[in-house]
C-alpha cells in the first residue's frame, strides 16, 4: 500500500525493511516527503508500523517531521501525538528536531500561539534552543502580531549567544519590520556584521509596506551599491515602493536594473510592475507588460482589472473582464469587486445586474464587501429601493455597508433618508459621523454640517482628522473667518493628527476664509507638501491677488522636485491673470509641455482671461482661435468680460453670439452685453437686449452683499431699503458722502447702467448692496474689529473706490469677498493694486 504513495522513487514497505540503515533512512525520508496528505501520512505509518520500524528513532523524527510539513491542523495534531508517543524514546537531536519542526509547522499555519506553547514544552522538557528554533519561532510570532513575546525570544537569543547567527538576525528583522517596529529594524540590520540578500530584502519590505516606500527604494539602490544581487522578491517589494510612491522615473530606474542584472522576470514581478505603472499613471506600459505575459494569472487579471475601476477607466476594466470569461481564469469575487464599480461609474444598471446574478450564480455573495459594493451600485444608478434590498439581506452589516447606504442616499439628494439611516446606525462610531458631515458638505448644506459636528461632540464622539477635514471645508465655502480660527484651535487642542491632508484642508479653509496670513502659517508648518498642499497654497495667494507670491511659491515647488498638475496651473495661471502679470503667465503657460502636462480648456480660459484683463483682447482672440480644442462658453465669456471693461462692443457682441450658440439660457451673458451697450451710450441696443431677456423669462440677479454681526448675518439687495436699521444706515452714508466728497472723492456715474440723470445716477449709486452693507458695519461693529462682506456679484470700480476711502477716513480693515476673489481694504490701498 505505501508503494502506491511514494510519487519517485516508487518504494515499498519491504524495500524499506530489507535495505541497508543509511538507505532505509533515505528511502523513508523520500516515502514520507511524497506524503501530500494526512490520509497518505496515516496510511505509511501503518505499513512503517507493521515492519517494526516505528521503534528506530530517526524513522519516528522522520514521520513527525512530515506531519509538519503537511501543514493542515489535523496533521499538525496528528505530529504532535505521535511526538508525545515516542518522545520518551527518542533523546538528544532527533527530539530537537521534531520540536523544531513541530514549531515550523504551527508557525507556516499561522497558529503562531501553538508554536510559543511548543517552545515552552521544548524547555520544561530540557531541550535548549538552537539556531534554527528563533526563526520559525519569530515566524509564528509576526503572524499573529504577537511583539511583547518576539521582543521576550529576542532577549533568549542574545542570552543564548545566537545572536550574531545571520539566520536568527534576519528573523529578527522581519519580525520587527512586520510588526511596524522599522527603527528596531533598522538598528538590528546595522549591527549585522555581515548581511546577505534576505538582511537587505526584509529591510527593503517592511519599509515598503509600512509606508515608508522612500526609504525602501533608498535602501535598495544602497543594496546595490554594496554589490549585494537582489532576489526577485527584493524588485517585488521595491516596485511595490515605487507605485506608493507613484514616482514613474524612479520606477524606469529600477525597471531598467532589472535588465542590467538580467534578472528573469517571473508572475509576481511582472504584477507588481503592472500595478506600479497603473498607479503611476502610465496605462499603456502597465497594458503591453500585461500583454506580453505568457502565463497570466487571476492574480495578475485582478491587479489591472481593479486598477483601471479606481482610475475611472470602467471600459478599459471590463474589456478586460470579458476577455477573463473569453479566455482568462475564472473570476472570483475580487474580480467582481473591481468589475461592480466599472459597472456603477458607467451606470450601466443592466450589466450590473448581470454581475449581480453571477455573483449569486457562483456563491459569491456571502462576503460583506461584495453586497456593499452593489450598495454602491445601485445608488449610482439611480435604484435606492435596489440598494436597501441588498442592504437589508446583508447576514452581517458592518461599517462600510451602513455608510454605503447612507452617502448614496445623500448623493440621491435624499438627505431625509439619509438621516433616518444615520439614526439607525445600532453604535454612534466616529466613522458613521464623518459620512454623514462629509455628505452634507457635498451637498452644500455647510450649516447643517456645522450643526452635525456641533451634536456629535454633545454626544461625547471624539472628532480624528477626517472629521476636521469635513468642518474645514464646511466652514470655508461658508466664508466663516471666527469659525476657521476655531476650527483649527480645536484641532490642536484636542491633538488630532494634522497630515498632508487635513493641513492641506486647513490651508484652503483660511484662503476662502480671506485669512491668507493664518493660511501661509499652516503651510509652512507641513514638513512634507504634495502638489494637493502647494496647490492650495498658491490658491490662497491668488484669492488675495497677490500674483507674486503665488508664482513664487510655484518656482520653489518645482525647486523641491514637487511634480505639478492640471490643477495647481490653473491655480497659478488665474493668480497671474489677477495680479496683470501676462509675461509670467505666458511663460508658466508654456512650462506646461515641459511637465508633459497637455493644456486643457481651463488653462486657455485661464489665458484668455490674463490677455483680455490686461486690454490684450486682439491676441485673446486669436489664443481662442488657436485652441486645440472647441472653446466653450466660459472660455467666451472671459473674453466678453474682458470687452465689457476695456468697452470693445464689437467684439462682445461676436462673443455673444457664440455664447447663445453653446448656452442659450446663461442670463449673466446678455446682461454683461446689456451693460457694455449702457456703457456705449446705445440705449437702442441695451433695450433689444433685455426685451429678449424678458422674452425668455430670464430675470437679471440682483446684486446682494452680507456681513456678519454679533453671530447674525445681514443680507442687503441692492436699492433695497427694507432693513430694520435703513434709517441709520442712511444717515451713516449720508456721513459718508459729505466726508468722501471734502476728501475729494467724486463718484463713478459710468457704473449706473440706465438713462436717467446724473441725480438719479447719484442716488442709485449710493444704494449698492456693499455700500450699505459697509454703513451698516461702520454702525454695528467695533472700531477694532474688520468689516467683513460678501457679495454676489464683482465689485464695480465705485464701489471699490468707495471701499479704500472707507478705509482710510474711518481707519477700518475692511475685507469684500466679491465672486471672483478678495479685497484687502488697509489705509486707502487695496491688495489687488486696482486690477481685478
Amino acid at each position: 500500500m505505501a508503494s502506491s504513495l511514494c510519487l519517485s522513487p516508487m518504494l515499498s514497505a519491504a524495500q524499506i525493511n530489507e535495505a541497508d540503515p543509511t538507505t532505509k533512512d533515505n528511502c523513508l525520508n523520500e516515502s514520507l516527503r511524497c506524503c501530500k496528505t494526512l490520509n497518505q501520512l496515516k496510511q505509511l505509518h501503518c505499513q512503517i508500523t507493521k515492519k517494526g520500524l516505528d521503534q528506530i528513532p530517526s524513522t519516528v523524527t522522520l514521520l513527525v517531521n512530515a506531519g509538519a510539513e503537511i501543514g493542515t491542523s489535523e496533521s499538525l495534531d496528528y505530529a504532535r501525538k505521535a511526538f508525545e508517543l515516542f518522545k520518551e524514546d527518542v533523546r538528544g537531536d532527533n527530539a530537537l528536531f521534531m520540536l523544531n519542526s513541530l514549531i515550523r509547522g504551527s508557525s507556516s499555519a499561522g497558529h503562531g500561539g501553538e508554536a510559543i506553547l511548543l517552545y515552552v514544552r521544548m524547555l520544561v522538557l530540557g531541550f535548549t534552543p538552537n539556531h534554527y528554533t528563533f526563526p520559525f519561532l519569530l515566524s509564528g510570532c509576526t503572524k499573529i502580531a504577537a511583539f511583547c513575546e518576539g521582543i521576550q525570544f529576542h532577549g533568549s537569543v542574545i542570552k543564548m549567544g545566537l545572536e550574531e547567527d545571520v539566520f536568527v538576525q534576519n528573523s529578527l528583522i522581519h519580525f520587527y519590520a512586520e510588526c511596524g517596529h522599522m527603527d528596531h529594524a533598522r538598528k538590528m540590520f546595522e549591527g549585522m556584521s555581515e548581511r546577505n540578500v534576505v538582511s537587505w530584502t526584509s529591510l527593503i519590505c517592511g519599509y515598503a509596506r509600512g509606508n515608508r516606500p522612500k526609504e525602501a527604494v533608498c535602501l535598495f539602490f544602497e543594496m546595490v551599491e554594496a554589490g549585494i544581487r537582489p532576489s526577485s522578491v527584493t524588485m517585488v517589494c521595491v516596485i511595490s515602493a515605487c507605485a506608493k510612491l507613484q514616482d514613474l522615473d524612479m520606477g524606469d530606474r529600477v525597471c531598467a536594473y532589472i535588465g542590467e542584472v538580467g534578472l528573469k522576470l517571473n508572475t509576481v514581478m511582472v504584477n507588481a510592475l503592472v500595478d506600479m505603472y497603473m498607479k503611476c499613471g502610465k496605462t499603456d506600459a502597465a497594458k503591453r507588460l500585461f500583454d506580453e505575459c505568457v502565463d497570466r494569472n487571476l492574480i495578475l487579471y485582478n491587479t489591472i482589472l481593479s486598477n483601471y475601476a479606481r482610475q475611472g477607466l470602467a471600459r478599459e476594466a471590463l474589456a478586460i473582464l470579458d476577455e477573463m470569461l473569453q479566455q482568462g481564469p475564472r473570476p472570483d469575487r475580487v474580480t467582481m469587486l473591481s468589475a461592480i464599480s466599472a459597472f456603477a461609474q458607467l451606470v450601466d444598471l443592466l450589466f450590473g445586474k448581470m454581475c449581480h446574478g453571477y455573483v449569486i450564480r457562483n456563491g459569491l455573495e456571502g462576503w460583506d464587501s461584495i453586497g456593499n459594493v452593489f450598495i454602491d451600485m445601485y445608488m449610482k444608478c439611480g435604484k435606492p429601493e435596489m440598494a436597501y434590498r441588498v442592504f437589508d439581506l446583508m447576514p452581517n452589516k458592518t461599517v462600510v455597508s451602513w455608510n454605503s447606504l447612507m452617502a448614496g442616499f445623500i448623493r440621491n439628494g435624499d438627505v431625509e433618508s439619509a438621516w433616518e439611516v444615520f439614526n439607525q446606525i445600532p453604535e454612534g462610531d466616529v466613522v458613521f459621523w464623518n459620512t454623514m458631515i462629509s455628505g452634507l458638505v457635498q451637498k452644500s448644506l455647510f450649516e447643517e454640517a456645522i450643526e452635525l459636528f456641533r451634536v456629535m461632540q454633545g454626544e461625547g464622539v471624539k472628532a480624528d482628522r477626517v472629521t476636521m477635514m469635513g468642518i474645514a471645508s464646511a466652514c470655508g465655502y461658508l466664508g466663516a473667518p471666527e469659525l476657521a480660527k476655531w476650527v483649527h484651535t480645536y484641532t490642536e487642542k484636542n491633538e488630532i493628527p494634522c497630515d498632508i491632508r487635513l493641513s492641506t484642508a486647513l490651508v484652503d479653509m483660511f484662503a476662502r476664509c480671506g485669512d491668507p496670513q493664518s493660511a501661509m502659517q499652516v503651510f509652512d508648518k507641513i514638513t512634507e507638501r504634495d502638489v494637493f498642499a502647494w496647490t492650495a497654497a498658491i490658491g490662497a495667494m491668488a484669492m488675495e491677488g497677490n500674483g507674486k507670491g503665488a508664482t513664487e511659491l510655484f518656482y520653489q515647488m518645482l525647486v523641491q522636485g514637487v511634480k505639478p498638475d492640471v490643477v495647481v496651473f490653473v491655480q497659478v495661471l488665474t493668480a497671474c491673470s489677477h495680479g496683470g502679470l501676462v509675461e509670467e503667465g505666458l511663460h508658466i503657460f508654456s512650462l506646461m509641455k515641459d511637465h508633459g502636462i497637455s493644456a486643457k480648456i481651463e488653462h486657455y480660459g485661464c489665458m484668455v482671461d490674463l490677455l483680455g484683463r490686461a486690454g490684450l483682447l486682439r491676441e485673446a482672440f486669436d489664443l481662442i482661435k488657436s485652441m486645440p480644442m472647441e472653446p466653450n462658453d466660459v472660455v467666451w465669456a472671459s473674453l466678453l468680460a474682458a470687452c465689457r471693461v476695456h468697452r470693445n462692443v464689437e467684439m462682445a457682441t461676436y462673443a455673444e453670439e457664440r455664447i447663445n450658440e453653446l448656452a442659450p439660457q446663461r442670463a449673466g451673458v446678455h446682461v454683461l452685453l446689456s451693460n457694455i451697450y449702457a456703457s456705449a451710450g446705445k440705449w437702442n441696443d441695451v433695450a433689444r437686449v433685455r426685451l429678449n431677456l424678458r422674452e425668455k423669462g430670464v430675470r437679471k440677479l440682483p446684486g446682494s452683499s452680507s456681513i456678519q454681526v454679533n453671530g447674525v448675518i445681514h443680507e442687503f439687495t441692492s436699492g433695497d431699503e427694507s432693513h430694520p436699521e435703513m434709517t441709520h444706515i442712511a444717515l451713516m452714508l449720508q456721513e459718508m458722502s459729505c466726508r468722501f466728497s471734502d476728501a475729494g472723492h467724486i463718484p463713478d456715474l459710468s457704473n449706473v447702467l440706465l438713462d436717467v440723470d446724473e441725480q438719479e445716477k447719484e442716488y442709485l449709486l449710493s444704494r449698492h448692496s456693499e455700500k450699505l452693507a459697509i454703513a451698516f458695519g461702520l454702525i454695528a461693529t467695533d472700531r477694532r474689529m474688520p468689516i467683513r462682506v460678501a457679495k454676489n456679484l464683482r465689485m464695480c470700480s465705485d464701489c471699490h473706490s468707495f471701499a479704500k476711502m472707507a478705509s482710510t477716513i474711518y481707519d477700518r480693515e475692511i475685507i469684500v469677498r466679491d465672486n471672483n476673489r478678495f479685497h484687502f481694504f488697509r489705509q486707502g490701498l487695496c491688495s489687488c493694486h486696482d486690477y481685478w
